[in-house]
């Protein structure tokens, strides 16, 4: 099984990519990763005979694979171009499902973007309850913090009989 899959997938690799890369996986599958699209396709045994699990997914920043996105079970006797259709869909998918769509509701953190102000840069001098004062929080620890370090003085250098 592991030679059809093997065959089929380095088929399929030149149809779909000119860059590419095929292995095989630790579960007796093939993958085939896409470097240049940030992609990766994974053919698998299914256990039915010239039948293979066909997953995809994306490959993430330092070259690790991120979980399928998609899968679906294919008959390994069709066409490589009927498998390149199959397997261009499920990249669009995946390809889909990793750009964000604007919309309300909570998406990609914003941290570390560029050119996104505050708002209190709006009106100098505005305060908020997010500026960068020191809240009543941090001053009750800092007074108690205090409070312990001048206890530990005085019994250590200024107790009475010194």
């Amino acid at each position: 099984m592991y030679a059809q899959l093997r065959e089929t997938a380095a088929e399929l690799a030149g149809v779909l990519w000119r860059e590419h890369t095929v292995y095989r996986e630790r579960g007796g599958g093939v993958v085939i990763r896409g470097e240049h699209v940030r992609r990766w396709i994974s053919l698998a045994p299914t256990g039915g005979k010239d039948r293979a699990l066909l997953r995809a997914g994306r490959i993430l920043d330092g070259g690790t694979t991120a979980p399928a996105r998609t899968e679906v079970v294919v008959d390994l006797a069709a066409p490589v171009a009927e498998l390149a259709t199959v397997c261009r869909r499920m990249l669009a998918e995946v390809a889909a499902a990793a750009d964000p769509k604007p919309g309300p509701g909570p998406g990609p953190s914003r941290a570390g973007r560029p050119g996104r102000g505050r708002k209190a840069r709006e009106e100098p001098g505005a305060r908020t309850a997010r500026s960068r004062h020191t809240g009543a929080g941090s001053w009750v620890v800092l007074v108690l913090v205090g409070i312990a370090v001048a206890a530990w003085a005085y019994t250590v250098f200024g107790g009475p009989g010194y």
